[in-house]
């Protein structure tokens, strides 16, 4: 299978607060896709003994922290993995795992999964979309399952949950993929944003309704500057390349109006559950504007200076981006660079450990997130 996956900006700013919200959490709770999948696509398919078909299965997936391949789309740590390591919790276990505690959090991302439910793609004839009904709504249904056993009553649930983190990460990025690998236009994928936005805030309402006070919401990455995009899509969106990154810019564009969609979402659903009423704190966590600053000046954040943003480091595609459908990271004979600290894009569509380092970082304690999630008060 062929993960279809992709990338995006805007900066989220919410109302002010003067008071004391929780950060001290117990447990974390996400939900997503493989940008921060810990091995769930795996499992699916068997387990990373029995997974011929999946590549992020096979070597060198895993090098640089792991040694091994362990189920991530990367060479090492994901971004949730910084955040869980941040707050004193244990990495997080994929919800798939068997005889696995899930007391201090569990993972329900899924490699491929979509914000809108997979009939969507399957009634309109889609061939790309996953196998498997891995959509968000589907993964909200695998955490109301599991509830039963983390707590024993409405009340100890109300209290358990109030201590999570709760992560809604990146979701849209399949949704307008697999759109665009069946051929439709740009124009024709942006007229999905509204739903796709609308899917992702129910979700988030859902979660707080159940007992959430800290809900984080990842945007989209740019979509136009990930390696797999420059490659495949150049043709079928006119090609026209932002001066300043080198990214797809229809592509950006596309990227760019989700995340202000979803920032106006967010703001009315903070709106409907005030901060001073409950305590509840929606966070936008912008995943467009780090991946933009890497590709604007790379060096000043430690990437190669010349090819370190927008070529991947892991395949044998050749040519400026080094990526190619025959030649994708895990297959046989392919391989990475020499050093992937020096390179944010690591096979075509997903983050090296270090972009995933520095985005996190900047979630937890930086500019790119609103307010910060260690920060207890909101600027």
């Amino acid at each position: 299978m062929k993960l279809v996956l992709f990338f995006l900006r805007i900066l989220l700013l919410f109302p002010s607060f003067s008071f004391s919200i929780q950060t001290n959490y117990t447990s974390i709770f996400s939900f997503g896709d493989s940008y921060i999948d810990t091995g769930n696509l795996v499992i699916l398919y068997g387990g990373l003994t029995a997974t011929p078909g999946v590549l992020i299965a096979k070597p060198p997936y895993g090098m640089t922290f792991f040694g091994r391949p362990n189920g991530r789309a990367s060479d090492g740590r994901l971004a949730i993995d910084f955040i869980a390591e941040a707050l004193g919790l244990p990495i997080l276990p994929p919800s798939l795992a068997l005889n696995t505690s899930f007391r201090q959090g569990v993972n329900f991302a899924v490699g491929g999964a979509t914000a809108l439910d997979r009939e969507f793609f399957v009634d309109k004839g889609f061939m790309a979309v996953s196998p498997f009904n891995i959509s968000l709504s589907v993964q909200l249904g695998w955490f109301d399952a599991l509830k039963p056993s983390l707590c024993s009553s409405p009340q100890e649930c109300k209290e358990y949950l109030a201590e999570s983190l709760f992560i809604v990460g990146e979701l849209g990025w399949n949704d307008y993929g697999i759109m665009l690998l069946a051929g439709k236009s740009v124009d024709e994928v942006g007229s999905h944003v509204t739903e796709i936005i609308g899917n992702i805030c129910a979700a988030t309402e859902r979660l707080i309704d159940g007992g959430a006070k800290t809900v984080v919401v990842f945007g989209i990455p740019p979509f136009g500057c990930a390696a797999a995009s420059l490659v495949l899509f150049a043709n079928q969106t006119g090609g026209e390349h932002e001066p300043d990154t080198g990214c797809l810019k229809d592509l950006n564009l596309l990227s760019r109006e989700h995340n202000a969609q979803l920032r106006q979402a967010l703001a009315r659903l903070q709106g409907r559950h005030p901060a001073a009423a409950g305590g509840v704190r929606v966070i936008y966590a912008d995943f467009y504007a780090p991946i933009i600053d890497f590709a604007v000046a790379p060096g000043r954040y430690g990437f190669d200076a010349t090819g370190g943003a927008l070529r991947a480091c892991c395949g044998s595609g050749g040519g400026r981006y080094n990526f190619g459908l025959a030649a994708q990271c895990g297959m046989p004979g392919v391989s990475a660079c020499a050093d992937p600290s020096k390179y944010v894009d690591w096979d075509g569509v997903h983050l090296t450990e270090a972009a995933n380092r520095r985005i996190a970082d900047g979630w937890l304690r930086g500019s790119y997130a609103h307010p910060p999630i260690l920060r207890s008060t909101a600027d």
